[in-house]
């Protein structure tokens, strides 16, 4: 009963990325960078599994999750959280592709109409037209990066998988969590820079969201 209590609790936290990213005036890189760095620092802390770096498999699929981090916040910056979330959660349609030609698994049926379903929504956000507001200043474009986000997030599940094949499955997936934020903390600090007029409640943010979004959720999670 514990564990189900803390899967939960990391679901309700993983939850709240796009509220908090929209809460603060930092840009999408500035944030999506300073989220990774304090990410990585946690897990590292937290997890003995994560510090487990010296893998190149970590690194590989590494770069698939910090792409996924990086997009997913662009979307929030762009768009509703909504379509964010939903276009991230698309990965299991290109699974179906990817699973196949990486992994030699085959497709069931119920898996097809799980995808069918996918497509069909990613197509309506993608060919209709939204309204812009405050919150979601160009929908059109955040969609698009949002649905970049699920393919990579794709490429990411994938791999943990493959790696799960040379490699316990808890430290495979804890070291490619900690690479990626890293990789992502780095790609994006040339265009995070400057980070003038930064305040209070900026950092707070980025606390939250490095600490409790992705440290603890995830030490809830393996735990």
């Amino acid at each position: 009963m514990w564990s189900r209590w803390l899967v939960l609790a990391a679901a309700l936290l993983f939850s709240t990325g796009g509220a908090a990213i929209k809460s603060t005036s930092l840009t999408a890189w500035q944030t999506a960078g300073l989220r990774s760095a304090v990410a990585a620092v946690v897990l590292y802390a937290l997890l003995p599994q994560a510090r487990r770096l010296r893998d190149g498999r970590a690194w590989l699929v590494g770069v698939a999750y910090a792409l996924t981090l990086v997009f997913f916040v662009q979307a929030n910056k762009l768009t509703t959280s909504a379509n964010a979330i939903f276009l991230q959660s698309t990965a299991p349609a290109y699974l179906l592709v990817l699973g196949p030609l990486l992994l030699h698994e085959k497709p069931r049926r119920r898996d097809l109409l799980v995808a069918g379903a996918l497509a069909c929504g990613m197509a309506l956000f993608l060919t209709g037209a939204e309204r812009t507001a405050a919150t979601a200043p160009d929908p059109a474009r955040g969609n698009l990066w949002a649905a970049a986000s699920g393919l990579t997030y794709a490429f990411a599940l994938a791999g943990l998988r493959w790696q799960a094949h040379y490699s316990g499955e808890s430290a495979a997936a804890l070291s490619t969590i900690t690479a990626g934020n890293v990789l992502a903390a780095l790609f994006c600090l040339p265009f995070a820079l400057p980070l003038g007029g930064t305040g209070a409640a900026d950092w707070a943010v980025i606390g939250y969201l490095g600490v409790f979004q992705i440290g603890l959720a995830y030490w809830c999670l393996t735990r």
